[in-house]
This record gives structure tokens, C-alpha cells and sequence, in this order.
């Protein structure tokens, strides 16, 4: 399957999921003792899975190759760890004002502060012909930067409204994220070989996962009867989630391609994802430690939902111009390069 039919792939199940949990939603599915018992199959086993399983897949000598483009790396973890929280945050002094339900306003500003995916941003950068080894190392290593920083941004910027202790926070993530991960990457040197035989389908089996988690939140969140989920701040929210990427997708743009920034058009193509696209598969279980117990938190999760399959379906859109555009500038950068024929007298 390609790239892109494999982008659609996920955009198109996920909405179906969406559908399927807001209109045909079981009671007691997603909620504490549902049938699916979430609270002890997602927060825990489905979580530790998905690392587990990306463990396995994540290739550390890729990693390796692009670690000294120290300045790509830099750019790409503060623009997403601190401008990225930063500006929705200045963003949402405006948009307090408005009528716009204020618990979806806060999920935004946890958007924000999660740090970029595994998955879409490499997706997408190999897609285009970008600088895949950045991309996967910026993935990965931001996921990591997240597990520390980003339970600080919420405290930051959302204040200390989490009913879980701070130490509790960091002690289940590192139990959910950082073990299943090591032990996955240890589990891969003794049965290296035999992956790469067999190639089992690593991505299948974290979607199907991911899917399963993204389904009981969804449920979690609609199934509540006091939610109070009106269509106006819904329409507006994702228009604004919208308007978020695109603006920030430009801006890194113009950032990485300034005479002086020395990043090349495949560099690029990495910032720009890597930069503006945000984790649902750290997220998610993120929000449901940070928040555990929280009445909210059901409206806090919506836009986050909401960005992931957004910035899937607009980074697809855009592929096709984005690798015209890089094809043309290596093309002409190229050109300028090659020795000028020496003029005969």
C-alpha cells in the first residue's frame, strides 16, 4: 500500500469511528466499567502496547545517522515545544472573550503543548522525499522531550487542576511509555533478523490499537449526559485547528528557508511536519494521567481528536505541491552551484 493511500486509510477509519461513536454509542462502552473495562485495558495494556510495538519496529541506527543536525533538531523542538504553546496561548487571551465553549478552548491549549508524532510527520515527509532520517529522529526524540515537558506545559499553561500527583504523572508514563519502549528496542536485537524476514505489520497492529483508544474516548465523550457540546464552538474549533496548521505550516516555511537558515529544501519538508503535527498516541493517554478523575475532560480531548485526522488530511492535500516545490528548488540550487564554462578569448 502507498504512503498516501495509507494516509487516506487512517483519515477515512477514523471518521468512521467518529460515526460510529456518536451515533450508535453504548452506555456503558467507554466509561469505568464498560465491557471494554478502559480503564484498565486502554490506560494501561493498550498504551504499554503501542510502545512496546513501536520498540520493535523503530530502526535506532536511522536514528543515528541524522543526530549532528543539531541546529534541524533545535529549530524543530523549540518551535514545537515553546512557540508552538506559546502562541496558542497568547491565541486564546483573544478568544476568551468570545462565546466559544471555554473547556474546548483549554483543549486546544493541551494541543499545543503536546510534542509531534511518531507516525504522520515521517509518513508524510518520506511522501514528499524529504529528509526521512530528521523526520524519524525528531519524531522520536520529541516523544521523549514530551513524556517530561509536556505534563509541564498543562501544568503551565492549564494550571494544577490534575487530581493525580505530580510524581504519579511521571511514574505512569514512565511505566506506560519509556519501559514498553526499551524493552521493545532490547526484544528487537535478539530477533532482528527474523523482522526483518517477516516484516510483520507494525503499523496495522498500532492503528487498529490507536483506533481502539481514539473509540472510547470518543464514547467517553459523548456518551456523558452533562456534556455541554454546543455546534457553534464545535464548527468554530475546527476551523480554528485548520487555520492553526496552515498558519504554522507557512510560518515554519518562511523560517527554514531564510538565505541564512543553511537548511536544505529536503530539510525543509521535515521542519514542516515535524514542527506542526501533534501526537494523539502520546496524547491521549497523556490527558487521560494528567486529568484522571477530571469532570472535563472529555471536552479538553475533543480538539486534540480533532487535530490528528486534521493535519493527516491537509498534510495529504499537500504533499503533491510541497514535492513540486522541493523538486524545483534542488533543481535550481543545482544550477547555481555548477562551475560556469570558461568564456574563450
Amino acid at each position: 500500500m502507498g504512503l498516501l493511500e495509507r494516509l487516506r486509510k487512517e483519515w477515512f477509519i477514523l471518521g468512521i469511528v467518529l460515526v460510529i461513536a456518536v451515533a450508535r454509542l453504548e452506555p456503558t462502552v467507554g466509561v469505568k466499567g464498560g465491557p471494554l473495562k478502559p480503564e484498565i485495558t486502554i490506560t494501561y495494556i493498550a498504551v504499554s502496547a503501542i510502545f512496546f510495538n513501536s520498540g520493535l519496529s523503530l530502526k535506532t541506527e536511522e536514528l543515528t545517522s541524522a543526530l549532528m543536525h543539531v541546529k534541524l533538531h533545535l529549530f524543530v523542538q523549540i518551535f514545537t515545544l515553546v512557540f508552538f504553546p506559546t502562541a496558542i496561548w497568547l491565541f486564546l487571551q483573544l478568544l476568551s472573550i468570545t462565546p466559544i465553549n471555554e473547556w474546548l478552548l483549554k483543549g486546544l491549549q493541551t494541543v499545543g503543548c503536546m510534542p509531534p508524532p511518531v507516525s504522520s510527520a515521517v509518513i508524510l515527509t518520506k511522501a514528499v522525499g524529504g529528509n526521512e532520517a530528521a523526520a524519524i529522529f525528531n519524531s522520536a526524540f520529541g516523544s521523549f522531550l514530551g513524556i517530561v515537558i509536556t505534563p509541564l506545559l498543562l501544568l503551565l499553561f492549564l494550571g494544577s487542576s490534575s487530581s493525580v500527583p505530580f510524581t504519579s504523572i511521571f511514574s505512569q508514563l514512565f511505566m506506560t511509555v519509556v519501559v514498553p519502549l526499551v524493552i521493545g528496542q532490547i526484544v528487537r536485537r535478539y530477533i532482528k533478523d527474523w523482522l526483518e524476514r517477516k516484516k510483520p505489520p507494525f503499523g496495522a497492529i498500532s492503528s487498529c490499537v490507536l483506533l481502539m483508544i481514539i473509540y472510547t474516548t470518543f464514547c467517553d465523550t459523548f456518551a456523558n449526559p452533562n456534556i455541554d457540546l454546543d455546534k457553534f464552538s464545535l464548527i468554530i474549533i475546527v476551523f480554528i485547528i485548520f487555520s492553526v496548521q496552515m498558519s504554522f505550516m507557512f510560518l515554519t516555511f518562511l523560517f527554514s528557508t531564510r538565505s541564512n537558515s543553511s537548511f536544505t529544501p529536503a530539510d525543509t519538508v521535515a521542519i514542516i511536519f515535524c514542527s506542526t503535527h501533534k501526537s494523539l498516541t502520546l496524547g491521549i493517554p497523556m490527558l487521560k494521567i494528567v486529568f484522571a478523575g477530571y469532570e472535563h475532560l472529555s471536552l479538553i480531548s475533543v480538539p486534540l481528536l480533532i487535530y490528528h485526522p486534521a493535519q493527516i488530511l491537509l498534510g495529504s492535500l499537500l504533499v503533491p505541491t510541497i514535492k513540486s516545490w522541493m523538486v524545483s528548488r534542488q533543481k535550481a540550487l543545482k544550477l547555481t552551484r555548477q562551475p560556469k564554462a570558461p568564456v574563450k578569448v
